[in-house]
């Protein structure tokens, strides 16, 4: 027998209790109990992503947020500015690109965070941009953007709106909605949020409200002022993911009894003692700047390909990581430590990374990287 742990950065695990939450009856989606059930929701919405404004759920994954968030503000020909430092910052280059935008690239090597000023500067030299594109987690680097900084830079321009991808960042680290001027943030339900793949949700400010009614695309199951119609009534427009969402309205009451701050500090905690305990053992991490708290990217050492330790780690000792994307596929590992995780969760990984990389050969310090995540750990 082996015991399976899914440490991947997306899909996360999912507590007992909200899998079991989820395995009751399925309520139909107009019927009175679920419409008390989505209204609960909705308002804890609000308090996650730390807004006064509505947020919509969408059945989807966190890329049908991100398409929506595309189709719904921006017209044929209208000019936007893409942050590409990964992955996902590829995605929105090409959802940009699909629906007929414009596009201007700041290429960010990956590894490293983007300089505001640089955006800044592209800002000033185009005020038509309609519409900045970035990630607050690009989980294919483990880089967090500076969105709070982007935010003061965006916010008083009356035509421009800031557009966050924070799949893998809601839930884990701080992001006010409100008060940095995040005008559209995109999240996803299995990451931080610590329930299965389905669901995407989106928060729009007034002026990106007031950009959408100029926007000529196409949109149909994806309309956000439909579904924002629809919703404020506590009704979905099309057929709602019924048991994601109650077990979503679980996950919020667990969330809202840990409380933001402690929500914060525990990813953060939970993160130092992943890279420290790496640090420790031998090993270098990919981040060169800004590593986010929602998961830890890892060098794989020098004649260790990072495929042969992801897939170790699950063939033989059943956890599920990821490996490197792309160039980096090979080069990196990556390791998530959001949502449904605690402190055990990092001192198995650090454990069994150690045991990977010396039975692959590499001259790793044993015990070296547990030790130090203990004593982080250990402390309040």
């Amino acid at each position: 027998m082996r015991k399976r742990y899914l440490l991947a950065p997306g899909p996360t695990p999912v507590p007992p209790e909200i899998l079991l939450a989820m395995a009751h009856p399925v309520l139909h989606h107009r019927a009175p109990e679920f419409v008390e059930i989505f209204g609960q929701v909705r308002e804890n919405l609000k308090w996650l992503f730390q807004t006064r404004e509505d947020v919509i759920t969408l059945v989807s994954s966190g890329t049908g947020g991100m398409e929506s968030a595309v189709s719904n503000f921006l017209s044929p020909g209208d000019k936007a500015l893409v942050i590409n430092g990964g992955k996902f910052g590829e995605r929105w280059l090409k959802l940009c690109q699909v629906y007929g935008a414009k596009v201007e690239e700041i290429k960010v090597e990956w590894g490293h965070a983007v300089d505001s000023q640089k955006v800044a500067q592209a800002l000033k030299k185009d005020p038509t941009i309609k519409a900045v594109y970035i990630q607050a987690s690009e989980s294919s680097t483990g880089v967090a953007h500076d969105v709070k900084a982007l935010g003061q830079i965006i916010k008083p321009l009356g035509e421009t709106i800031l557009v966050v991808d924070a799949v893998s960042a809601m839930g884990a680290f701080d992001l006010q909605t409100d008060e940095w001027g995040l005008d559209v943030v995109v999240t996803g339900s299995q990451k931080a949020l610590m329930l299965p793949p389905g669901l995407a949700f989106v928060s729009v400010s007034q002026k990106a409200w007031r950009l959408s009614e100029k926007a000529k695309n196409t949109k149909f199951y994806f309309n956000l002022k439909k579904e924002r119609d629809s919703q404020a009534k506590n009704q979905t427009a099309y057929t709602a993911a019924v048991s994601l969402i109650v077990g979503l309205h679980e996950v919020l009451k667990q969330l809202k009894a840990e409380g933001l701050a402690n929500i914060f500090a525990r990813h953060k905690q939970l993160a130092h003692a992943m890279r420290q305990g790496m640090l420790a053992a031998g090993l270098t991490l990919f981040p060169k700047e800004s590593p986010s708290d929602a998961l830890t990217a890892v060098n794989a050492p020098e004649g260790v390909d990072g495929q042969a330790v992801y897939k170790v780690l699950r063939e033989k000792y059943g956890i599920t990581a990821a490996g490197g994307q792309d160039h980096l596929k090979g080069k990196i590992f990556r390791i998530a430590h959001m949502g449904y995780a605690d402190l055990f969760d990092v001192i198995i990984a650090v454990s069994a990374v150690e045991m990977v990389i010396k039975g692959l050969g590499y001259p790793i310090k044993m015990g070296e990287g547990v030790r130090a995540a203990e004593e982080l750990l250990m402390k309040k």
